[in-house]
């Protein structure tokens, strides 16, 4: 998961007393235990790509689903032989209205690394402490994961029956690209088993003030499309006791610096103009009336140089390419033969890999520096629409769980596998629900962790999101 780009709004407002809450305080209900359970079983089940395995947490939540009464034929568990350790599981409740197209769950079950010699705690034991749940996947994406199950478990069991179909979708690969990707090998290969009208997905939420303090919630519509891109000079080398003009490392050297010193143009779309609007009407700076502004013209030069000195705002405007990793040469004592270094863009949606490459090209303008797009290719990031159908109970329903507290549309900067469900055509959306504190609940970092409140909170609340589309369809 990656959710980035709201950094700038949080310290600006202050909302509602969400709080800590831990266990002890916090006396759980038998369903909110039952669901404890299969949570904890997730998260201390090694998921990440070195030595875990998504296959082995969806064996384990499909016979949680089995138990709950769902048959064989509406559970069916995927991989491929030479991924054998990267399976998933699509699920189906079947709806009432078989006019009425499904709508989809998507989450994934894979983490990212985690040594144990670098954490406090296990990362793949779940400790509480302090009103918190730590370890590997307790934000990224177990929670997401584990309640979406644990929502078509209880409706099951309850025999509750929606007027569209749930379908439940739980990928690997999307935290590993390089390996493989559930998300994309089911929209390629098996479209017919995650056929929706839309998605629910990881990527939105809400934010603290660090302070105990719910700042917003958020609806993610849209996000980038992430792209790494080689950029390589070769040359005959030569003695280092005769240098010559033409070296490659200073040739790469200098495409780089035209690289740092390019803006790419300034964008909107719906979703940000929206987000930009909304957070120009809650603020009274500087920031505040430059989203205004280019809310309602994006060719307004002042006022985007001036959301772009919040980074994350700066992101949100634009394509961005930056240089992450550097080689070259091949002795202290000789002029390189090669040089290369991996620049990695976050496309603004709509935005291909084809037009990004020719500029990179035409910014570096040297025919000697080779701009190669690396595997794997992914589809085009197109942008779902702001669908009153799909906003409007979101906002009800934040309305009633946090008054006060505002939701707002986000393009997230960052990428899920919700760009994958563009080979269907399928648009997916971030739900909110669940919070996280300004520094993201070190997602991806050491000690990740989840507030306890937010997790039971946001369990509830996705909860009754879920059942709003699923009765109107």
């Amino acid at each position: 998961m990656r959710r980035f780009g709201l950094a700038g709004l949080f310290i600006a407002m202050a909302g509602l007393v969400v709080g800590s809450a831990t266990a002890q305080q916090m006396t759980l209900r038998p369903d909110q235990a039952a669901f404890f359970d299969l949570y904890k079983e997730l998260v201390e089940t090694n998921t990440t790509l070195s030595a875990g395995s998504c296959t082995q947490a969806a064996d384990q939540l499909a016979a949680r689903l089995r138990a709950a009464g769902f048959s064989e034929k509406e559970v069916t568990l995927f991989s491929t032989p030479d991924h054998p350790k990267e399976g998933g599981l699509v699920a189906i409740l079947p709806g009432s209205d078989t006019s009425a197209k499904a709508m989809l769950l998507l989450a994934h079950l894979d983490v990212v690394e985690a040594k144990r010699a670098d954490w406090t705690r296990d990362p793949f034991v779940l400790v509480e402490e302090n009103g918190y749940y730590y370890g590997r996947g307790t934000t990224d994406d177990k929670s997401q994961a584990a309640i979406f199950t644990d929502i078509l478990i209880r409706f099951r069991a309850s025999g509750y029956v929606p007027k569209r179909s749930i379908k439940l979708a739980l990928t690997c690969g999307e935290e590993t690209r390089e390996a493989f990707v559930g998300a994309k090998y089911l929209a390629e290969q098996r479209p017919d088993l995650i056929d929706a009208a839309f998605a629910l997905n990881e990527g939105g939420g809400g934010r603290t003030n660090g302070h105990g303090k719910l700042s917003i919630q958020t609806l993610q519509v849209g996000e980038k499309a992430a792209k790494n891109f080689r950029l390589e000079v070769t040359n005959v080398g030569g003695h280092s006791s005769m240098p010559v003009p033409d070296n490659a490392i200073y040739r790469l050297s200098a495409a780089l610096l035209k690289i740092k010193a390019y803006e790419f143009p300034v964008e909107v779309n719906d979703t940000t103009r929206a987000y930009f609007r909304k957070i120009g009407s809650m603020r009274i700076d500087d920031l505040g009336r430059a989203a205004l502004a280019i809310a309602k013209n994006p060719k307004d030069t002042k006022a985007a140089a001036e959301l772009s000195k919040d980074r994350s705002y700066h992101s949100m405007l634009r394509t961005t390419c930056v240089a992450t990793m550097l080689d070259g040469g091949h002795a202290g004592n000789a002029l390189p033969q090669r040089a290369g270094a991996n620049v990695n863009c976050r496309m603004f949606p709509g935005r291909s890999v084809e037009e990004t490459q020719a500029a990179l090209a035409k910014v570096i303008n040297d025919p000697e520096v080779k701009v190669t797009a690396m595997p794997p290719l992914r589809p085009v990031a197109l942008p779902p629409p702001l669908d009153p159908k799909i906003v409007g109970p979101a906002e009800e329903l934040v309305a009633r769980y946090f008054p006060g507290v505002p939701l707002i549309p986000a393009m997230s900067t960052g990428a899920t596998d919700a760009i994958f469900m563009g080979i269907v055509k399928m648009p997916v959306y971030g739900v909110p629900g669940t919070w996280s504190d300004p520094d993201a609940n070190n997602i991806h970092g050491l000690n990740e962790r989840i507030e306890i409140k937010a997790l039971y909170t946001g369990r509830d609340f996705i909860t009754d999101l879920v059942k709003v589309y699923a009765e109107n369809p």
